[in-house]
């Protein structure tokens, strides 16, 4: 089982190698700005790439949240399709396992559908040389993967497009959980309509059930089921990447929450 957490840009190898994981997610820049993308790393992005790989440690790009390739609105849609071509080509530089996205959403009054099409079209247009992980989210009546009916509908969509091989899910528990799917069971539901999960975000929940809420908590010390997490974390067969919070006790702590479960 392939372990790793959300780290600072700067220096992600001497960060993840400290807590002893073996895998890396950071931004490459500012999430909440659509400036970048950039390589903090000090030796630059070849230097990442080859201290990583002798490190023995994947890394994985998070894609700002500003991102929304489903909108309706050509000022949000257009910018988040370049910006992710950008952050796309970027990881391939620096040879990330993958870059991992929000699904997005329309407004309350769009119908849900244009924003599918919007993401087939975004994935047709893109070059993919690293594996785009879609990630479902917590909130939003009208978002494009909180529910695993829009997901369907969402997978759906991009199968039309010539470039569906290169997409994949990461599948974060506390969006789940706050998204109103019940975890026990949800790695099967979720593989009868993608046929894969490809990176889960361990995390669990300050809020209750189907809140809508995207607010994480330690593993264990939130509102997540426990026995639901352990089951998403042994049965989804994929790398697993902790955003909880704390400094680097919690940290290690949630890292050995999760490998005592094996």
């Amino acid at each position: 089982m392939l372990l790793g957490a959300h780290v600072d840009a700067a220096d992600p190898i001497a960060q993840i190698s400290e807590l002893g994981a073996g895998a890396a997610q950071f931004f490459l820049g500012d999430p909440q700005k659509w400036n970048g993308p950039s390589v903090s790393y000090p030796a630059g992005a070849e230097a990442l790439r080859a201290d990583a790989a002798e490190a023995g440690i994947a890394l994985y790009i998070h894609a700002p949240y500003v991102l929304n390739v489903a909108s309706t609105n050509n000022r949000i849609r257009i910018p988040s399709r370049q910006q992710l071509q950008k952050q796309l080509t970027m990881a391939a530089q620096i040879g990330a396992a993958g870059v991992i996205v929000h699904g997005g959403h329309v407004l309350a009054t769009d119908d849900p559908q244009v924003g599918f099409d919007n993401w087939r079209k975004a994935v047709d247009g893109l070059t993919i040389e690293v594996p785009l992980l879609i990630e479902n989210t917590a909130g939003g009546a009208n978002a494009m993967a909180r529910t695993l009916d829009r997901l369907a509908q969402l997978w759906e969509a991009i199968s039309g497009s010539a470039n569906a091989d290169r997409i994949g899910l990461c599948l974060d528990t506390c969006h789940a959980h706050a998204g109103g799917n019940e975890l026990r069971g949800l790695v099967d539901r979720v593989r009868a309509i993608t046929g894969r999960i490809d990176l889960v975000h361990g995390n669990d929940s300050r809020d209750a059930f189907d809140s809508g809420a995207d607010r994480h908590a330690n593993l264990g010390a939130g509102k997540c089921d426990p026995e639901g997490l352990a089951e998403v974390f042994t049965t989804a067969g994929a790398p697993i990447i902790l955003e909880t919070p704390g400094d680097v006790n919690a940290r290690r702590a949630d890292l050995e929450w999760v490998a005592n479960l094996t």
